[in-house]
């Protein structure tokens, strides 16, 4: 087994926490991982990327070419890194941030849309939108178990920001649940 992702989107969205979070999770699950943080010239609001590489097997390179996984937040993001998917790969997109739309331009694959700013935003807490766009891409996958990504919480939360941990948790699930009720109809095929 090897899964393959690519995260991205905007500075600022918490890209590169959510993808260090997914390996947190995969090494806590017993697979070996790569994390590879994409750092360019971009200020918040630019874009932002990192990969994460889960395999029951050792890894030869962090380097991703062909995802067979994605996470998007943003359009443009969308429009860099859907091309390269996997035909059967799996996106996980921000439909707040996304027209559903775009996905017809690339058949054979499956795309789950979640309102990732919206469960954010009822949770009170809308810069955690990350959390609930990972909690769908794990609920979709099934690469890691839940459990394991809300106990790495703990360790990578920096103590200054540990009142967070349990908004993290809360939105992280509700995407979970989210994608769990609505990802049969939310593929595009």
């Amino acid at each position: 087994m090897k899964f393959e992702v690519i995260l991205a989107g905007f500075g600022g969205q918490g890209i590169l926490f959510a993808g260090n979070l997914l390996a947190q999770a995969g090494m806590e699950s017993g697979l070996q991982v790569t994390f590879l943080p994409v750092y360019g010239p971009e200020m918040r609001g630019g874009t932002c990327n990192c990969t994460v590489v889960l395999s029951d097997r050792p890894i030869a390179s962090p380097v991703v070419r062909r995802p067979s996984a994605l996470l998007i937040m943003n359009r443009p993001s969308f429009e860099k890194f859907v091309p390269w998917l996997k035909p059967r790969g799996l996106a996980v997109v921000n439909s707040d941030l996304v027209p559903q739309e775009l996905a017809r331009d690339f058949p054979g694959r499956r795309f789950v849309f979640v309102p990732a700013d919206r469960l954010a935003e009822e949770e009170g807490f809308p810069a955690l939108a990350n959390m609930a766009a990972l909690g769908a891409l794990v609920a979709v996958s099934g690469i890691v178990p839940p459990e394991k990504v809300l106990s790495g919480l703990k360790s990578l939360l920096p103590e200054h920001r540990r009142h967070l941990l349990a908004p993290n948790r809360r939105v992280f699930r509700r995407g979970y649940a989210f994608a769990l009720k609505n990802s049969s109809t939310a593929s595009a095929k």
